[in-house]
């Protein structure tokens, strides 16, 4: 054999050894360089490598003590991205490593660490919490199609160190059932997207003058007369306890609280309509009368219902409301309402309600008039306009109309839109634009009030993509927010959007690839997932 002849030979081994060897995933050179994933909300830091991890055919995931329930999520979501792999209790054993530190202090309660290298991921927290959203992270490493099993198989993902945490604990968005109910399915579905963004309260207003959607058992009218009503055109109903503790239950898991308002001591008349005895003599508390019992209420207006405050008979019913609300819920909190009233006697009522909260083991919240009494330092103000001139100092809530209320048009002149407070909509650029530096505020959350909402897919197009700017505005620090940089990742989440079902309003700051909101096999990767204890 010549000497040319074998040095081509040799050429032609090495040259198979590097390209055509199946990878490990320690070499790149057969799969192109992924690009760097759209992740909202912005991450606190995030330092990208020019490398990437080749995801092998069988992987691990070694979950230390305390883990599990995570790697269980982990695991579903790479069976999702058709990843096969095992679970494994260990201390870094695997490929995939899911590890809970309680040494991690600097990264809070909901915070974690991600780290992706050239042979593998490693995921760590102080807490579950942490754990669940670095989890939503990788979430948003695998192609929209794991949403709703159509995606291909994952080949890599890009080298990273992430070092994430919230700017708020309170993150937030509101679903008003009482004017149009919305029944658990579509609450579900709603809590499943609020996971992905890293959102935690959902705040249910379940009562007001066009119906009540809680089941209170000591009370049985209030279901069986005040859930018959609705807005006009909009939808009557109630749930039960069960699929309120049900409900709690599946957002617990998502690490999302749930809060019910139970709002007083206005906005009443459904309650009034079940319990006439609660009215004062010849309905003196209902003025104008838009309704009287035994009619039902089916109109726009607010502000003319109000519990006889001067009857003691009102205290002893909001006590037991309370007491069977806070008996069933499993978070801290029960709003109490209060906005929109004028009565000599509000601030005594506030003062009385919110003491009764705090004796059944609950924290108190309230729209910002509630603040003009002596209310408890403890409770949690709701600022919806900002013109309450407050007498306590407490800790607040940030829903400034002008750039959360989500009934609001999406565009000037939206149909089926209310624009009292901000004529020509809230955009999402409006949204994205709030920043606030009073230290008492704890958080965001953003309503949707259902005057004019009857039906799934336009509570979709209210909430979504604006809530995905209130998502990012509640967990990453100001100086990691940019909006040209925000829509560009958005717009990246569009077909993640339409696999969930989400039929989301085409943003105009967005050039979307298509307006169409014709969903094809929706889905959620996480719909219906339940870990195993």
């Amino acid at each position: 054999m010549s000497t040319i002849k074998r040095i081509f030979q040799l050429a032609a081994v090495f040259i198979f050894l590097i390209f055509g060897c199946k990878s490990t995933g320690t070499i790149s050179g057969d799969v192109a360089l992924v690009e760097i994933p759209a992740i909202i909300p912005a991450p606190t830091e995030a330092n990208w490598g020019s490398g990437q991890f080749i995801i092998p055919e069988n992987n691990t995931i070694c979950y230390n003590s305390g883990a599990k329930i995570s790697a269980e999520w982990l695991q579903h979501l790479l069976q999702a991205a058709k990843i096969n792999s095992e679970v494994t209790s260990g201390d870094t054993c695997g490929n995939w490593n899911i590890i809970l530190d309680s040494s991690l202090q600097d990264l809070g309660e909901e915070g974690y660490a991600l780290s992706i290298t050239n042979t593998g991921v490693s995921l760590k927290s102080a807490t579950e919490t942490g754990l669940f959203y670095g989890i939503q992270t990788l979430r948003q490493f695998m192609p929209a199609g794991v949403e709703n099993a159509s995606a291909e198989k994952v080949p890599a993902l890009r080298n990273v160190e992430i070092k994430d945490s919230p700017k708020y604990s309170w993150r937030g968005s509101m679903v008003d059932m009482a004017r149009s109910f919305f029944g658990i399915d579509y609450l579900k579905r709603h809590v499943d997207r609020m996971a992905l963004y890293k959102l935690n309260r959902l705040h249910l207003h379940l009562t007001d003058d066009q119906g009540w959607r809680i089941e209170i058992k000591s009370k049985p009218k209030l279901t069986e007369i005040g859930g018959k009503s609705a807005v006009k055109d909009g939808n009557s109903g109630f749930i039960t306890q069960e699929e309120y503790i049900e409900l709690q239950d599946y957002a617990l898991a998502r690490n999302i609280v749930i809060i019910p308002e139970v709002d007083m001591p206005g906005h009443v008349y459904a309650a009034l309509v079940s319990y006439p005895e609660l009215n004062c003599a010849e309905n003196s508390n209902i003025n104008p009368k838009k309704a009287t019992p035994p009619d039902l209420y089916s109109g726009y207006e607010v502000g003319w219902s109000r519990f006889c405050l001067e009857d003691e008979k009102t205290y002893d019913f909001v006590s037991e409301i309370v007491g069977e609300l806070a008996k069933i819920t499993k978070g801290p909190w029960i709003h109490l309402g209060g906005d929109e009233i004028e009565d000599p006697r509000y601030e005594e009522f506030v003062v009385k309600a919110d003491s009764i909260v705090r004796h059944y083991g609950k924290t108190s919240i309230g729209w910002e008039e509630v603040t003009k009494a002596e209310v408890d330092g403890s409770l949690i103000s709701q600022n919806w306009n900002g013109k309450t001139k407050s007498i306590v100092d407490v800790k607040i809530i940030e829903s400034i109309c002008s750039n959360f209320y989500l009934d609001h048009a999406n565009f000037p002149g939206q149909e089926n839109t209310l624009n009292w407070c901000k004529p020509d909509g809230v955009s999402i650029k409006n949204v994205y634009d709030f920043k606030t530096n009073n230290p008492n505020v704890i958080g965001v959350e953003a309503p949707v009030w259902t005057e004019h909402v009857t039906n799934d897919a336009m509570m979709d197009d209210r909430f979504w993509p604006r809530l995905a700017a209130v998502a990012e505005i509640g967990w990453s620090q100001d100086s990691n927010r940019n909006f040209e940089d925000f829509i560009t990742r958005l717009k990246k989440h569009e077909n993640r959007l339409r696999n969930m079902g989400i039929r989301f309003h085409p943003s105009p700051e967005i050039d979307w690839v298509t307006k169409s909101k014709v969903m094809v096999d929706p889905g959620n990767v996480y719909a219906g997932f339940e870990v195993k204890n």
